[in-house]
């Protein structure tokens, strides 16, 4: 019996080695491929490793200045539009789990039919609406339209859904108003929702192309997608800087898998109980 489970730890074990580097593969290679010299990137036969390795592609790309200013300007918009977009979605998703107001199951059919329609089926008009607000060309155009978001709302009030009543009940007997039960009873336990919300929202400003491809004209307002496939474009043979570039663009987001991944997986653990 010993044995049999020794024998199923170990091929377990075999399994998630195996699915393990299979899915960091890519990433591997992207990140060895920044060591190669241009020639050698994609040459043939294929080797994995350089014959000589070489940190010129690295020094080279971060001494670009064009893309360490998509740099931060990628990683404050991420930043700023994970904030807002957990304010905004967060007190939508209280006043429809908690306030009665008028329309409010109309409302709340409203917002959840948002969430069936793909969001390449409205690029043309939202551009149009930024286009006459002025927007184009412009910080905010990169950050505010997506603020509001139909899926994170319904994520976030199915969690204050279960929040037991009682302890709202008691903060209104003490005198609390509806802000102070919010800021105090609910954002606090929130954090486990805030984490996935939170790296959902980063990750999809981190990733648009897109949205700022149509809206930004601006080299200074360049997202980090835009500066790679711009410099895929006009540097073609320069496949070694390109590869260097995007594991430099990748560090952010897998730095911040690994600080919250605890507070993922028990997030992950919290919507599948509901």
């Amino acid at each position: 019996m010993k044995g049999q489970s020794l024998l199923q730890r170990t091929t377990l074990t075999i399994i998630a080695g195996a699915v393990t580097l299979i899915a960091l593969f890519p990433l591997l290679w992207v990140i060895i491929a920044g060591f190669k010299e241009k020639t050698e990137v994609l040459s043939t036969p294929f080797r994995f490793f350089p014959k000589q390795w070489m940190l010129t592609n690295y020094t080279d790309i971060l001494g670009d200045l064009a893309f360490l200013k998509s740099m931060g300007v990628t990683f404050g918009g991420a930043i700023l539009f994970a904030v807002l977009s957990l304010l905004v979605n967060s007190t939508a998703a209280y006043s429809f789990a908690r306030l009665e107001f008028r329309f409010k199951g109309l409302l709340w059919i409203y917002v959840i039919m948002t969430m069936f329609i793909p969001g390449m089926a409205i690029l043309l008009t939202s551009f149009i609406v930024v286009d006459r607000m002025g927007m184009l060309d412009t910080f905010a155009v990169l950050v505010l339209p997506g603020v509001a978001s139909a899926g994170h709302m319904f994520f976030i009030r199915q969690f204050y859904l279960n929040i037991p009543l009682a302890l709202e009940e008691a903060a209104l007997i003490d005198g609390a108003d509806r802000l102070r039960i919010f800021s105090s009873i609910f954002l606090p336990m929130s954090f486990p929702v805030f984490v996935i919300v939170g790296i959902g929202s980063y990750l999809a400003f981190w990733n648009s192309f897109i949205w700022p491809t149509m809206t930004i004209t601006n080299p200074d307002l360049f997202q980090i997608m835009q500066y790679l496939y711009n410099f895929r474009s006009e540097r073609a043979t320069e496949l070694g800087m390109l590869m260097a570039g995007s594991a430099l663009a990748a560090f952010p987001t897998i730095m911040l898998f690994l600080i919250f991944q605890k507070y993922i997986i028990s997030g992950i653990k919290i919507s599948g109980l509901k």
